[in-house]
């Protein structure tokens, strides 16, 4: 034990100095290798990607959201007293629609222990596995789901978690459906829209390196419109070379029913037939099979990005083969934490002890059997310390203690490369080369042991941990 402790006050000297200062949030990360000299078209989502919003919005989401679950859909008047609580929630988050319960989930389905139902954590044990769950991509409606479990359960009042979760996604999509979020953001763009001027100077390198640029959005193109001559000017549409508005992605990239329509010069729907897609005009609805056709734009010489993994970037990756990119602000951070000295210290230590425990669990004596006790314990704990950095509730959104999470698993399946923001793109040449870093397999692991990204030069019996038979 004494050795132990000798060593955990080492740990400062095991960490190489600047190693905390390696990672940049402005970085972008490869999940394929992805050489940007043969993209020749650059694609693009509209929100969350050419603009980011403040997270004013979300809260006014949420309470529009909210009322809507108490006035349309008749919920108990007592939901309306729990306000919006940024930072609780993460992006990721899944909802069992048979316990109710709001959670994060592994790569492999497995319940993270510090799971949240209602606005109370209840710990399960490390194990459950979760076969109906619902995938949730809005802050907002993870909050209200949350807020509302907790009134139920906290007043004794039954109810059917399917029909609250339905109820609260319809709540959510009539913010949308009925223009409130449009009308807020037009009304205020220097309080909602963040960074316009970085998504101007990206698409500006870009047409003037001969690249060929797109738009795909669900949004109507007053909304699109407005908050583009905000960023770029009223001349953004010269940037694009199409520009398609409302379509109704992800079934745009799926059904190939729906044909392109033109609007004319006041936003009015024309009734000619749609032989090509021209520069200067804005086309609505439509699918990608037209719009493959019309434009000969496939494969890998197409970037595209978005930031919902599903909606924006899951089709294109597995059936279309572009290349895609996903837009994730949490990124930054994220990034801001791994940087911290406390976070190295804690990891580096929590990796160490674990070899340790592997080691220890060999000795059946009683002595040992205590040490291992101890060390299980404080293993807990510093899982819980790192957890924490990240957030209190969930922890990082793209680990669930040792595994990935089901959100990183497929942020690695469906983007080939990803970022905090657009203008990542900024501080690198439109010819270079992203390549991934190889990882270590777990049967590769006694491999890298020493080289792992915590910075742990000398992990304690290494060696000796290489005799176990």
């Amino acid at each position: 034990r004494q050795f132990i402790v000798e060593v955990s006050h080492l740990l400062p000297d095991l960490i190489p100095p600047g190693t905390c200062n390696l990672l940049n949030s402005s970085t972008i990360f490869a999940n394929n290798e992805v050489n940007l000299a043969e993209v020749d078209i650059y694609g693009f989502d509209y929100d969350y990607t050419l603009a980011l919003y403040s997270n004013a919005l979300d809260t006014m989401i949420y309470n529009t959201a909210r009322d809507f679950l108490i006035e349309h859909f008749k919920y108990p008047e007592g939901i309306r007293k729990y306000d919006y609580i940024p930072n609780f929630a993460a992006r990721g988050l899944h909802y069992d629609i048979q316990k109710g319960l709001l959670m994060k989930i592994d790569a492999f389905h497995y319940i993270q222990s510090g799971t949240i139902s209602n606005i109370k954590i209840y710990f399960l044990s490390q194990g459950p596995k979760v076969k109906q769950f619902m995938d949730i991509f809005s802050i907002p409606e993870m909050t209200l789901l949350a807020v509302a479990n907790d009134f139920f359960i906290t007043n004794d009042i039954p109810y059917d978690p399917v029909h609250l979760f339905r109820d609260v996604s319809e709540a959510i999509g009539m913010v949308h459906l009925k223009g409130y979020m449009y009308k807020w953001v037009m009304e205020d763009l220097d309080k909602f829209i963040l960074r316009g001027e970085e998504t101007h100077a990206v698409l500006h390198r870009l047409v003037n390196n001969g690249k060929k640029l797109f738009l795909i959005t669900n949004s109507p193109f007053s909304f699109v419109d407005k908050g583009m001559m905000h960023m770029v000017g009223k001349n953004w549409r010269d940037f694009f070379d199409v520009v398609i508005v409302q379509a109704d992605k992800p079934h745009f990239f799926t059904d190939c029913i729906k044909p392109f329509r033109r609007l004319d010069g006041n936003g009015d729907l024309r009734w000619e037939k749609i032989n090509s897609l021209d520069k200067g005009q804005i086309y609505k609805q439509g699918n990608l099979f037209d719009f493959l056709r019309l434009t000969g734009w496939r494969g890998s010489k197409v970037l595209y990005f978005g930031d919902h993994l599903y909606s924006d970037l899951a089709d294109l990756m597995l059936r279309h083969g572009w290349r895609t990119a996903a837009i994730v602000p949490e990124l930054e951070q994220e990034t801001k934490v791994v940087c911290t000295d406390r976070y190295a210290l804690n990891l580096t230590w929590l990796q160490a002890l674990t070899g340790l425990m592997e080691r220890m669990q060999t000795h059946r004596d009683p002595e040992s059997k205590q040490v291992f006790r101890e060390w299980q314990n404080e293993r807990e704990e510093l899982r819980a310390m790192i957890k924490n950095l990240f957030n209190p509730h969930f922890g990082s959104i793209f680990r669930t203690r040792h595994n990935p999470t089901y959100f990183s698993r497929h942020l690695c399946r469906f983007s080939d490369i990803y970022m905090t923001s657009l203008s990542c793109l900024l501080n690198y040449d439109l010819s270079y080369t992203f390549y991934p870093r190889r990882t270590p397999l777990q049967h590769e692991a006694p491999l890298w042991m020493d080289q792992l990204c915590t910075g742990c030069m000398k992990t304690p019996y290494l060696e000796e941990m290489s005799h176990i038979r």
